[in-house]
């Protein structure tokens, strides 16, 4: 079969999710690799050209790529810009006295599922002649994730309720904390570029303390400097790393295999 539809895509989910519904029928460009940071990636002209040669232009949304409004204005209507993150709920947080939506929904299997049927409905609406083709690959990766649902909650179950607080480099796992229970103590905001003041630095010792938190996880594209500065104060032990913004380029190469990692880590870093 040779792919009619040309699809680029902005996030490492969105280029598995396409990949997986889209199949033989559909030729995916991957712009944001993985171990990428998505927060302060800029496209390159390169990229640019790929995106107007494309069909689609997948996108997580929820503020997450703030080139956007430059990367349409440089495209022009020479390619569909689709924002994946608009079938989903947003999370909402305060920060700095003003309120965000949170853009990390991945973190929710459910919200991926949510994502998948979006992707598939676009293909489909784009390239009807292969609709059997996406219906029936979107319901496989579907059954994939279902099965990843029911092992995350037995994970987590093993966790008691009041292990489950969380400390890690930046604010992006909410929605993980809504689907099991966790309360999330983050070093900067929803953002990479969000670096913390002192204040925050010394609130968070404090409260790690009187929480008895016992461990602190960095991520994988983050500078682990002050995770070590903080287990030093309060006594918790380094977690270890944690895939929060995407796909990793080794060991969490899949979104099955970043779920497996990050709560295996979490919860074996708790008990």
């Amino acid at each position: 079969m040779r792919a009619e539809l040309t699809v680029a895509s902005l996030s490492t989910i969105t280029t598995e999710i396409a990949q997986s519904v889209g199949g033989d029928a559909v030729r995916v460009t991957p712009i944001i690799r993985p171990g990428t940071d998505p927060h302060d990636f800029q496209p390159s002209p390169l990229d640019v050209r790929e995106i107007e040669g494309a069909d689609l232009v997948l996108l997580s949304g929820k503020g997450m790529e703030g080139y956007l409004t430059k990367l349409e204005e440089a495209v022009g209507n020479k390619a569909k810009f689709v924002d994946v993150g608009s079938a989903i709920a947003s999370l909402e947080l305060e920060e700095e006295g003003r309120v965000v939506e949170d853009p990390h929904w991945w973190h929710s299997i459910e919200n991926v599922k949510k994502a998948t049927v979006a992707v598939k409905k676009q293909f489909v609406a784009s390239d009807p002649a292969n609709k059997s083709v996406y219906e029936k690959n979107a319901a496989a990766y579907l059954d994939k994730l279902t099965d990843l649902q029911k092992w995350a909650r037995k994970e987590v179950s093993k966790l008691p309720r009041d292990r489950r607080k969380l400390v890690t480099s930046h604010d992006a796992f909410q929605y993980f904390a809504r689907d099991y229970g966790f309360t999330i103590y983050a070093i900067e905001g929803v953002s990479t570029d969000d670096q913390p003041s002192s204040k925050k630095v010394t609130d968070l010792i404090k409260t790690i303390r009187e929480q008895k938190v016992k461990a602190v996880f960095f991520e994988s594209i983050e500078n682990p400097k002050v995770v070590g500065e903080i287990t030093r104060e309060t006594g918790a032990k380094v977690g270890g790393e944690l895939y929060a913004d995407g796909l990793g380029d080794k060991e969490a190469a899949t979104y099955s295999d970043m779920i497996r990692h990050n709560i295996t880590s979490i919860v074996g870093n708790l008990q």
